[in-house]
């Protein structure tokens, strides 16, 4: 792990130079404007307190002149509605996994193909908006949905919970795990051998707690955060995505504000990328402790966790759905350095 932080902040110091060079000072935006935030996560975990990090850091680099109202929690709605929202204007901002924006925009979900990236600082490489990948991306996106990416951080690595000890695909035969609600998150829970029900996040915890679904899959931070040792007992470590949260933008929104107000956007959403990315990974490994200390049962590959079977089934899986529309994303990808 410490090696692997310290080569991701290289990379994002790397990746972001450009936009983190100008110190954070004052800039006055075309007109003072007050922007909505809508999203789905609570304010405890780091994909909703980098919510208001980018709010305040916004304030900072406008001079005052954008304010951003944050609305937490699915008070402006579920995943895919947040997503539709901003595309229609209704909200400013919202931040998304790259899998629901591929409800906009398809090819924008290859992003979350399980088993997908060297590491961390290969994701974040690629999920830079000045990467070749995510311009590309991101123009397509533009256009299809009138929504942009300004700037996405390191979501973590997703794994299974479950009410069962889990070592292989064949433990999952017949047993629902929840799937967040797209096509490559389905593709991915049923690669790993289980049955996926598709189940919005606000919906997760009553739907653990009453068996509707007997499993689910999330970054450690999410599994403590909202407390999920309390209903499911033990954690795999399949690490089966390497995520990052996308923060997008209404396009309208984005091209009223001018060339200054576009600079501080720029500006904020750098400053907020790094930090958020950092809090994923330097509370990653002291989080399973604490969901160890908290009753869980953690699986990892020393405990006989079959990683190798994972991968192969959800690489089959992933291939035959996806192969044919993705694979020439899937080889600019791996080519970003």
């Amino acid at each position: 792990m410490p090696k692997l932080h310290h080569m991701t902040r290289r990379t994002l110091l790397a990746a972001g130079a450009g936009a983190l060079a100008a110190p954070l000072v004052a800039r006055r935006a075309a007109a003072a404007s007050t922007l909505r935030y809508g999203h789905n996560n609570e304010t405890a975990s780091v994909a909703g307190a980098q919510a208001d990090w980018f709010a305040e850091a916004l304030g900072t680099s406008s001079g005052g002149e954008i304010a951003v109202q944050v609305f937490p929690n699915s008070q402006l709605g579920k995943l895919q509605e947040l997503a539709e929202a901003v595309s229609l204007g209704t909200i400013a901002f919202s931040h998304n996994t790259a899998g629901a924006l591929g409800s906009l925009y398809p090819p924008f979900a290859a992003l979350d193909t399980p088993y997908l990236y060297r590491d961390v600082g290969h994701l974040m490489a690629v999920t830079d908006v000045e990467s070749p990948v995510m311009q590309e991306l991101n123009q397509g996106l533009i256009a299809a949905a009138n929504v942009r990416v300004i700037y996405a951080h390191y979501f973590g690595r997703r794994n299974l919970t479950c009410s069962k000890p889990v070592l292989s695909p064949a433990d999952l035969a017949g047993t629902k795990i929840r799937a967040v609600p797209f096509p490559i998150y389905t593709a991915a829970v049923e690669g790993m051998g289980a049955v996926a029900v598709p189940v919005d996040w606000s919906e997760v915890p009553t739907a653990l707690a009453t068996g509707v679904v007997q499993g689910q899959e999330n970054p450690v931070n999410v599994v403590l955060n909202v407390k999920l040792y309390e209903v499911q007992s033990h954690l795999m470590l399949t690490g089966h995505m390497s995520n990052a949260e996308v923060v997008v933008m209404n396009e309208d929104a984005w091209q009223a504000l001018g060339p200054a107000g576009q600079d501080a956007v720029r500006e904020a959403a750098a400053a907020t990328r790094e930090k958020a990315t950092n809090a994923i990974l330097d509370n990653e490994a002291a989080e399973t402790q604490q969901l160890r200390d908290l009753g869980m049962t953690v699986i990892g590959e020393e405990d006989g966790l079959d990683i190798g079977a994972f991968r192969a089934s959800v690489g089959k899986l992933v291939s035959d759905r996806f192969g044919d529309d993705y694979g020439d994303l899937y080889a600019k990808i791996a080519a970003v350095g």
